[in-house]
């Protein structure tokens, strides 16, 4: 992954937008040395979000499975 300092990525976004569309490069935008964010390939994002659904579904799942009481005992419980 290429590294670029923002100064550039401000007065070549076009091209640099090209790069990523069109050839796939991935480009991690710095200032200061500090890494700001990334320029990356819609599919990446896509892959991104499809991943992170996945996560989410797994946690849904195993959420799922934890031992659950009824609402009255909770309500009692909390003394409402």
């Amino acid at each position: 992954m290429t590294t670029i300092p923002i100064s550039e990525a401000r007065d070549h976004l076009a091209d640099l937008g090209n790069r990523v569309s069109l050839r796939g490069d991935r480009l991690v935008v710095e200032r200061r040395g500090k890494r700001l964010f990334a320029l990356v390939p819609v599919e990446d994002v896509a892959l991104l979000e499809r991943l992170e659904d996945r996560l989410d579904l797994d946690a849904i799942r195993a959420a799922r499975r934890l031992p659950t009481k009824p609402w009255k005992e909770v309500k009692k419980a909390l003394g409402l």
